[in-house]
């Protein structure tokens, strides 16, 4: 029984054995056990540790062949980010960043959302947030309460119907009006027309804002393909619908979820200085003051007044002149719809980590001097696209020692089966892409924290690959310790003196409270950056 269970945490940089008399939870060692079975197996087994470590952990690569642990070196050097190079990269991503804020501008768009202050815990009232996700649209109402940092929320979620996203541009307003007049119909069937509820649009799509209640569609993303609406506002499109049916509601705040995610954490957590997704795509948002923003010098506003900057940092290094790319990278690059863009986030954002790892597979299977999937169909493994993150994930998490569930789940996605040595070097690429993808994400961390001054603070992340990625916090955190060069810990229960943390829910409570707080400044008579006045009256 005891031979059958593996080390959880396999894939810390550069060491693939456990740490010599780690007992860990039952429920890591033992999970088709009860509780109470694992507990006295757990006690059991720190009497077998040592030998256990010696013959199992430790040697299991010692019967792969030697043409595949070749290919697992190349794989380590390829994929390996050392100390120095983590360095390089954040020094030259200080430099993009200033750059994106110039009146030039660079890879970097460095967006200023006109969000000019964080909440201080005490904005009260009542605001309604609409998520335009890719699958659902979400309605909340925030309450802001009394009490500091406080808040309730009611909330709704309405699918996105497939056609729509592909249909006319009438279609989906109305439609996205008729679910918010539904919402008030449900929660307030007795609100007067004329009380208007202020409400925060979260459009998580690449937009241009010249003001906080404008958005001009770039381009659509998350499969949609609606023509007539690229290179316009979106804002009217939705008033209007809104108008036509006399829905009570007016746009005070158009934001990305990244900004959202910022100013969300920051409202319970005073020590949030950075908001960050890691998801499918990846992006960071911080507060910048004006007077380092010279592409706002002709708006003159005060030089120390605060202003959200929406990084969208996955354009970084574009250029291609720090981050190491393989020729993997270079191949998705290659064949994604917008190749030379993106660079950052083709390396390290959920969407693309299972492709990285599928032509890897494809490519050792490939080589005649590598015998990989030897005599198996591997049509399935050639499709592209067809792993993503979660099948990663899955793979990091096999707590087996023989890594069953790998075998199964290749088995079972891609009809593939494969041999234990093959098991190894799945897993062992596996744990060098999540680690690359974690240790790359802290070098904009690092980089934004060193650009500011921050010694100390908290960063509020959130995303599919942050929150569900096995390893990938703690990856992080030793990365952000290597940049900034800590002192080691005196102890396990010493904090970091930069934390990045679970976020609150940015395109919910982050957009009633960018809401909250351009009512509020409009009302001490701060109108940079609003485009209709009427509408925070």
């Amino acid at each position: 029984l005891i031979s059958g269970c593996r080390h959880h945490d396999r894939g810390r940089q550069g060491d693939c054995s456990p740490h010599q008399g780690e007992i860990l939870p039952p429920h890591q060692h033992f999970r088709s056990f009860t509780p109470k079975q694992a507990l006295l197996l757990q006690s059991f087994s720190k009497f077998c540790l040592c030998s256990l470590t010696m013959s199992g952990l430790l040697g299991s690569m010692a019967d792969v062949p030697k043409d595949l642990l070749a290919e697992v070196k190349k794989l380590e050097e390829q994929f390996t980010v050392p100390t120095e190079k983590l360095k390089q990269i954040s020094k030259h991503f200080i430099s993009e960043l200033e750059k994106g804020l110039s009146v030039d501008g660079g890879s970097i768009p460095m967006n200023p959302t006109w969000v000019m202050s964080f909440p201080d815990g005490y904005e009260t009232g009542t605001y309604l947030a609409l998520d335009m996700g890719g699958t659902n649209l979400r309605v909340c109402e925030i309450t802001l309460t009394d009490v500091k940092s406080e808040f309730d929320i009611i909330q709704s979620k309405y699918r996105m119907p497939e056609e729509l996203k592909t249909g006319q541009s009438d279609e989906l307003w109305e439609y996205i009006a008729d679910c918010l007049a539904q919402f008030i119909e449900t929660h307030h069937p007795d609100h007067p027309q004329s009380q208007k509820i202020p409400l925060g649009f979260t459009f998580s799509y690449p937009a241009t804002q010249n003001y906080i209640d404008e958005g001009i569609l770039q381009r659509w993303t998350k499969g949609f393909d609606i023509a007539g609406v690229e290179g316009q506002n979106v804002v009217p499109f939705l008033e209007a619908a809104l108008a036509a049916r006399n829905v009570p509601i007016k746009l005070s705040a158009l934001i990305n979820d990244t900004t959202g995610t910022l100013i969300a954490s920051a409202y319970t957590d005073t020590k949030m200085k950075i908001g960050c997704i890691f998801g499918t795509g990846c992006n960071a948002a911080y507060m910048e003051n004006c007077g380092s923003i010279p592409k706002l010098a002709h708006m003159n506003l005060p030089p120390d007044t605060p202003m959200a900057i929406n990084c969208e940092w996955g354009a970084f290094d574009n250029e291609h002149k720090v981050l190491p790319r393989t020729p993997y990278d270079i191949i998705i690059d290659k064949d994604s719809p917008r190749p030379g863009q993106q660079a950052f986030e083709k390396m390290i954002a959920g969407l693309y980590l299972g492709e990285i790892f599928r032509l890897v597979l494809v490519d050792l299977h490939d080589n005649k001097a590598v015998h990989i999937f030897e005599n198996q169909d591997i049509a399935k493994l050639r499709k592209a696209y067809t792993l993503d993150s979660s099948f990663l994930s899955a793979i990091e998490d096999d707590p087996f020692e023989n890594l069953q569930e790998t075998s199964d789940l290749f088995l079972s996605k891609l009809n593939l089966k494969a041999t234990r040595p093959e098991l190894e070097l799945i897993r062992r690429l596996a744990e060098l892409i999540g680690t690359r993808a974690a240790r790359l994400s802290a070098c904009g961390v690092a980089a934004i924290c060193m650009k500011k001054g921050y010694e100390s603070c908290h960063v509020g992340a959130d995303g599919s690959v942050f929150n569900k990625y096995p390893h990938f916090k703690a990856r992080g955190a030793q990365a952000l310790r290597e940049i900034l060069d800590w002192p080691a810990k005196t102890s396990t229960k010493e904090e970091d003196p930069i934390e990045i943390l679970a976020a609150e829910d940015g395109s919910g409570v982050g957009a009633a409270l960018i809401a909250a707080l351009t009512l509020k400044r409009v009302q001490q008579g701060n109108m940079a950056g609003i485009l209709n006045p009427e509408n925070f009256k």
